[in-house]
């Protein structure tokens, strides 16, 4: 139980759960809000980042190093980079590795097991890529304010608050989506007068000049895609490519205000497509502005066939690779009946007798995040802010950078994503330098600069 809805059992815990029960205990880490972590706040309290803004990130790390960058372009400076340029890159990424960091924390020490286990869950279902452009700058707020509050509660705010996140507007490109036919400046005047689009910002983005280097060029489809195979609906859930191009349509501009200071989400209607869409088989009258986007939202979240797929993914981290399908019906049927509420679902998921069947015994493979944790959880090994980095720098060398997948699908959780020779040589190695507690564990892990600065 521990090693499933849990990072692995850390001392004394195999006895508490065999005390208070498997059910019991299941039961409390379904309602998270009812168990104290506040202990998390003093181990976390090093990691000064990820309490900060997206504003705030942009102004402190990303805009010193730009105009660094800049200024060192117009002098037209060769060779390598000043110490204090190198010293401006490294704060600027200690952004990512703090949030790997707290991360890694949470799932070593957080008595909110099952709910650390999910924000690792939907995070890769939501993926989004630190390493693409300005994504690292609003990725410590996608997943603190857009996945961790919601990942038990329901999928339509969670399918939401994904959606209007800069960093998911800005990973799949739907922030430059625009009606190829716009811009419409009588819309702008529209809500100038207060007029339908009241819930744009006063201040709406200004418009690249055609030709510029971010000029809008016309609709992005990769955002509606992704967000029905991945998302929602699921590869064979029943969309066409017509359903696709609808669905873009209806995300024209949803925007982020201001990117460049790390602004948050903004309805453009300007570059907004105005009019009628049809998207599986549901009629979006024309003129509705932002509204479009959030009746997509309404009706993938209902359509039956994102119930099954939700079903599936969870089924399948929490059981097995190949779920049982009377398994995946029942969580599907769960899903629909309480309109998408993810701790009934996995309520009934994890008391089902296919979860505490035998064959589900040891039927997953952990993934290297996984991995790490348990195994320092297990050991006891004491992890602070001052030597976590090394553990969060060798999930690189395992497989797993954190924060830092490509494609949209996010990091597998099935076996054959990671039994390979290799893999298994290096989490045996890791294995074996941990349990000796190797005082060049960071060094085995890829060197020098895995230790703190």
């Amino acid at each position: 139980m521990l090693n499933r809805i849990a990072f692995g059992a850390r001392p004394g815990d195999v006895e508490r759960v065999a005390a208070m029960g498997v059910q019991r205990y299941i039961d409390e880490q379904l309602r998270p809000d009812r168990i104290d972590d506040s202990r998390m706040d003093a181990r976390l309290e090093g990691l000064t980042t990820i309490r900060l803004s997206s504003r705030d990130i942009q102004e402190q790390f990303e805009r010193p190093l730009m105009e660094a960058r800049q200024q060192r372009k117009q002098g037209q400076q060769d060779g390598q980079p000043s110490p204090e340029m190198r010293a401006m890159q490294q704060k600027a990424q200690s952004v990512i590795l703090e949030l790997g960091e707290q991360k890694l924390l949470r799932a070593v020490y957080s008595d909110r097991q099952l709910q650390e286990v999910l924000a690792d869950f939907w995070f890769n279902h939501f993926n989004v890529d630190a390493r693409k452009g300005r994504d690292r700058t609003f990725i410590t707020e996608y997943e603190r304010d857009a996945i961790r509050p919601h990942v038990l509660g329901s999928f339509r705010d969670l399918l939401g608050a994904t959606a209007k996140s800069p960093a998911m507007l800005f990973y799949l490109d739907n922030w430059m989506s625009a009606d190829p036919n716009g811009p419409h400046m009588e819309m702008a005047q529209v809500f100038r007068r207060g007029g339908r689009f009241a819930t744009v910002q006063p201040r709406m983005p200004r418009l690249p000049p055609p030709g510029a280097k971010n000029a809008r060029k016309g609709l992005n489809e990769n955002y509606g895609r992704e967000l029905m195979e991945l998302h929602t609906l699921g590869v064979d859930g029943g969309y066409t490519q017509k359903d696709v191009t609808e669905v873009a349509r209806a995300f024209t501009g949803w925007t982020i205000q201001m990117p460049r200071l790390g602004g948050g989400f903004a309805f453009d209607p300007r570059v907004h497509d105005p009019g009628q869409k049809v998207v599986l088989g549901h009629v979006i009258k024309a003129g509705g502005g932002e509204s479009d986007g959030e009746q997509v939202l309404d009706i993938l979240a209902t359509h039956p066939s994102t119930a099954h797929f939700i079903a599936t993914k969870l089924a399948q981290r929490f059981v097995s690779d190949t779920p049982p399908p009377a398994l995946v019906d029942r969580a599907a049927e769960r899903f629909r009946k309480t309109n998408g509420d993810l701790r009934e679902v996995l309520r009934t998921i994890l008391t089902s007798e296919e979860f505490l069947s035998p064959d589900a015994h040891g039927a997953k493979v952990k993934t290297p995040f996984e991995f790490v944790a348990s195994a320092l959880r297990t050991t006891g090994t004491e992890v602070d802010v001052n030597n976590a980095v090394q553990y969060v720098r060798g999930l690189q060398q395992l497989g797993e950078p954190l924060y830092m997948c490509q494609p949209p699908t996010g990091y597998s959780d099935k076996a054959d994503a990671w039994v390979n020779t290799g893999a298994l040589v290096n989490r045996m190695n890791f294995a074996l330098r941990l349990a000796r507690n190797d005082k060049d564990l960071a060094l085995a892990l890829g060197g020098p600069d895995f230790q703190r600065k």
